[in-house]
C-alpha cells in the first residue's frame, strides 16, 4: 500500500491486517480499526512463557546427536502445527473471532503454540546440518515443511470432522 500525497492518516502506511475484514485500515471506523490493547499483549505473553518453557525442556530432555537430524525440533514443530491446526478450525467453527475466542487464539494459538513451535531453532538447526551434512539438512528442512503442512491440515480435517460428529450427535432425538 503506498501513501497518497492527499492522505494524512498515518494508517495508511502500515501494512494490511489479516484480521481485518476491510481493504484499508482507513476505510473502517477508528472503533474497528486493529489495535495493540494490553489484554492482548499479556495473553500472548503468558502463552509464549509456557510454550517456549514446554519447548525448552524437551529439547533439553532430547537432545540431537551432533550432525544428525534434530527429532526434537522436527516434532515440536509438526505436533505445533497439527494442534494450531486444529485449534484454529475449531474458534472458527464456534464463531466470530470475538470475546473468548479471540482471548484462546491469542492465548494458545499466537501465545502457547508460537513460543512451543520454533522457527528459530529449526533455522538454527538448518544452517548448523549444512555446513556439517548437507544431505541431512535438505531432508530436515524439506520434511519439517512438508510434513508441518500436512500436520496442519490433518489437524484442520480432524477438528473439522469432530464437530461435524458432535453436531450429528446432538441433533439425534
Amino acid at each position: 500500500m503506498t501513501r497518497t500525497p492527499d492522505s494524512d492518516d498515518p494508517l495508511e502506511d502500515l501494512p494490511l491486517d489479516s484480521d481485518s475484514d476491510s481493504d484499508s485500515p482507513s476505510a473502517a471506523p477508528p472503533s474497528a480499526r486493529p489495535r495493540l490493547d494490553g489484554r492482548s499483549v499479556l495473553l500472548v505473553f503468558a502463552g509464549g512463557v509456557v510454550g517456549t518453557g514446554i519447548r525448552e525442556g524437551f529439547a533439553l530432555a532430547f537432545p540431537a546427536a551432533s550432525g544428525g537430524f534434530p527429532t526434537t525440533i522436527f516434532v515440536i514443530n509438526v505436533l505445533g502445527a497439527f494442534v494450531l491446526g486444529a485449534l484454529l478450525e475449531v474458534l472458527a467453527r464456534s464463531g466470530p473471532d470475538d470475546g473468548g475466542r479471540r482471548s484462546m487464539r491469542l492465548l494458545l494459538g499466537t501465545g502457547l503454540l508460537g513460543g512451543f513451535t520454533t522457527y528459530s531453532a529449526f533455522a538454527v538447526d538448518t544452517a548448523v546440518l549444512l555446513g556439517d551434512a548437507l544431505p541431512v539438512a535438505l531432508l530436515y528442512a524439506g520434511a519439517t515443511l512438508v510434513v508441518g503442512l500436512v500436520s496442519a491440515f490433518v489437524g484442520i480435517v480432524a477438528a473439522g470432522a469432530a464437530h461435524t460428529r458432535s453436531r450429528e450427535r446432538s441433533a439425534r432425538p
